[in-house]
């Protein structure tokens, strides 16, 4: 995370129920998937679910949306499977399995020992192949932090529907409170972003009226690495896989097939 800012100056109540909508989902685990509780360091656990195509396919460590739980990717994730990669999908704090209550601070804090909790899992289950990381929309902050500090580790990064300001982000969506003055009006994302070199792969519906297609194109324009972005035709923030999954499908598979076969 970034230096000399605490971020839980953010943790108003006003503005995490603004960004936040936290489900709790105990339901169990289709056949293809496994459950995990990741452990976090102060005595929290975050829900978790694996699902997997085999042991030596590439495997996506997977961020959602600000509304989703991972078991909403029980009908998805054969989508995933079928190009060959496995999916893990991790719930923030008070979604899905996952204890406690969600913050700005703790969902960027909880990517670090979420991606070492999933390379432990992998490490111990046999699965060989890369590491790609990928977040969708609230999702994009601890996917695009993780690239930023494991890129020795982590393959590529997926950003679907992402954003680079929450300050412009809020504002765009009517928050009627700004941001404290000391929080950089980059922040996160545009200010993370600078720092990944890794190649990256962005995904944004043409007629997002919830993130414009802006905040992914401001993305792309801030990352050094190899890069490319996709926009899917008359899609909107939540129908964007479905409207063209072929093209929104093929573009992830790839882009992993590509930079595995450079490995």
């Amino acid at each position: 995370m970034s230096q000399n800012i605490d971020y839980s100056i953010l943790d108003t109540p006003a503005l995490l129920q603004f960004v936040f909508y936290p489900r709790p989902d105990n339901g169990p685990a289709p056949d293809c998937a496994r459950d995990y509780a990741l452990p976090t360091g102060d005595g929290i656990t975050l829900g978790s679910r694996f699902y997997r195509h085999h042991q030596d396919s590439p495997s996506i460590l997977y961020f959602h949306g600000n509304g989703e739980v991972a078991s909403d990717y029980d009908e998805i994730a054969p989508l995933y499977l079928e190009k060959g990669l496995n999916l893990f999908v991790v719930d923030y704090r008070g979604y899905g399995q996952s204890d406690g209550t969600p913050t700005i601070r703790n969902l960027l804090a909880d990517a670090h020992p979420s991606f070492q909790a999933f390379q432990e899992i992998r490490s111990m289950e046999g699965f060989s192949a890369g590491i790609f990381v990928m977040g969708r929309s609230l999702g994009s902050a601890p996917a695009i932090e993780l690239a930023a500090s494991y890129p020795d580790e982590i393959r590529g990064l997926i950003i679907e529907s992402g954003f680079a300001s929450l300050a412009e982000v809020l504002s765009h969506l009517g928050y009627p409170t700004g941001l404290p003055a000391s929080i950089n009006p980059d922040f996160p994302n545009r200010e993370t972003i600078r720092r990944v070199s890794l190649p990256s792969l962005f995904l944004h519906g043409e007629l997002d009226s919830l993130i414009p297609i802006s905040e992914s194109q401001d993305l792309f324009q801030n990352t050094a690495g190899e890069k490319s972005m996709v926009t899917i035709s008359s899609a909107e923030h939540n129908d964007i896989m479905w409207r063209d999954p072929a093209r929104y499908f093929g573009a992830i598979s790839d882009f992993v097939t590509m930079l595995e076969a450079k490995q």
